[in-house]
């Protein structure tokens, strides 16, 4: 909507209305590119004002936000098959938000969402090696001989990749819960690795991404995410 360049520039905080009269006089700001006069108007949304080259357009603030993925969800924003999606988990958020990666319907735990195209990116790119942490339980008849598989892994179907940290946290016969740490996060990376080394996966949850953790997120809850967090990802 169009107002008057007195009542943007106030309204920016950057004058009163009668400073910004003066100001205008003085030639001191622009709209598209072209000195404005008093009794000009423009439309924030749609025009370029300027007040000695400053714009009055307030940067957009991003959003954040770290979610507990249950089990069952998809990963998506709405999901044509009409499964559950993280969308309906986040929808108190505040605006649109979009996953950074995926978890797949049968994994849970951490989900990062933002409205910061650049940072999810960035956080995305294997090249920034973002570790990747996931807690890990597990069925085979022979654990001890699948873990240094696992550990030794450097290539998956064919296709590199980097090997993986692999610890065992607790082992009961055939069954163990183990923490895999990756940085690449191919689809169902995971879930094919054990496959591939004769585990089957009984459940699977991520826990950690860089410096942002799980912690005691209720499953099915999110949280804004800290300055520290956010200050990370936007430097990736």
């Amino acid at each position: 909507m169009r107002q008057r360049l007195q009542k943007l520039i106030s309204g920016a905080g950057m004058a009163s209305r009668r400073a910004a009269e003066e100001i205008i006089k003085a030639g001191r700001v622009t709209v598209n590119g072209m000195t404005a006069r008093l009794g000009d108007s423009a439309d924030p949304d749609t025009d370029d004002v300027r007040l000695d080259g400053q714009s009055l357009r307030q940067p957009r603030r991003r959003r954040y936000i770290v979610l507990n993925k249950p089990r069952g969800y998809v990963t998506t924003m709405k999901d044509d098959r009409g499964r559950p999606a993280v969308a309906e988990l986040v929808a108190d958020a505040g605006g649109r938000l979009y996953p950074v990666g995926r978890l797949d319907k049968d994994s849970e735990g951490l989900l990062i969402l933002t409205d910061d195209g650049d940072a999810a990116n960035a956080l995305m790119h294997p090249s920034h090696q973002v570790d990747k942490v996931y807690t890990v339980f597990v069925r085979g008849g022979d654990i001890p001989g699948a873990i240094a598989g696992l550990r030794s892994m450097d290539s998956l179907e064919g296709e590199p990749i980097a090997r993986p940290n692999v610890s065992l946290i607790e082992r009961k016969g055939e069954a163990a819960e183990l923490q895999i740490v990756i940085h690449e996060g191919k689809n169902r990376q995971i879930r094919r690795m054990c496959a591939a080394c004769g585990l089957q996966v009984t459940r699977l949850i991520r826990i950690a991404e860089g410096p942002v953790t799980l912690g005691s997120l209720p499953v099915g809850k999110w949280r804004f995410m800290t300055a520290d967090e956010i200050s990370y990802i936007q430097k990736c």
